[in-house]
């Protein structure tokens, strides 16, 4: 980030993720959906990371979410690394679900899950800061939005998971970091966190 504020590149990533998630929205919220991705760089920004790290933060989700009107996976792939370098591509797709696994078998949605857990050991330090950052900012709306409602369950059935599937969701991915050796300060954060929303699920 530049004395002035966000560099040209972190505004033009802004940008294109704006245009890709146009009319999407948070689950169960009224949300535009690019407050996530936004949360999520300021989030690596506030840990000092690179340009790089807080470009892939705020695209993180562009080629999971955004398959629709004419555009394709690959297309999405192509235009992420044509503007912004293979190394964001590549932290990107790190954190990317797959719907297909390497011999094209489709994954159900528990395998993408284990798919991405397991992808976390040979994913670069990048991605596992954004990783870390958007399970941050994820579980930290979710317990916000359980500290506001009068009916917690129907925050919770906005999740597939359920309320038990989804905050453990969120400890194995802390604990899936701090198993490939993911150390770093944002750990701290994660762990906090994801215990509250563990807690909240009782």
């Amino acid at each position: 980030m530049t004395a002035t504020g966000y560099s040209d590149v972190i505004n033009h990533a802004l940008a294109f993720a704006a245009k890709h998630h146009d009319r999407q929205v948070r689950k169960g919220t009224k949300l535009p959906y690019l407050t996530h991705p936004a949360n999520v760089a300021i989030i690596l920004t506030r840990y000092g990371r690179s340009d790089d790290a807080v470009v892939a933060g705020i695209l993180h989700d562009v080629i999971e979410d955004c398959v629709r009107d004419g555009y394709t996976r690959e297309m999405l792939e192509q235009r992420i690394g044509d503007k912004f370098g293979p190394r964001v591509l590549d932290t990107v797709l790190a954190v990317t679900y797959r719907r297909q696994d390497d011999d094209g078998v489709e994954l159900s949605g528990e395998e993408r899950k284990t798919d991405y857990l397991e992808r976390l050991l040979s994913a670069n330090e990048d991605a596992r800061w954004v990783c870390a950052a958007d399970k941050i900012h994820n579980a930290s709306s979710i317990i916000s939005d359980l500290r506001r409602t009068v009916d917690p369950e129907t925050v919770w059935a906005r999740f597939s998971g359920g309320k038990a599937g989804t905050a453990r969701w969120y400890r194995r991915v802390y604990e899936r970091l701090a198993e490939v050796g993911f150390s770093a300060p944002i750990m701290k954060e994660l762990d906090e966190v994801s215990s509250e929303l563990a807690q909240r699920a009782g």
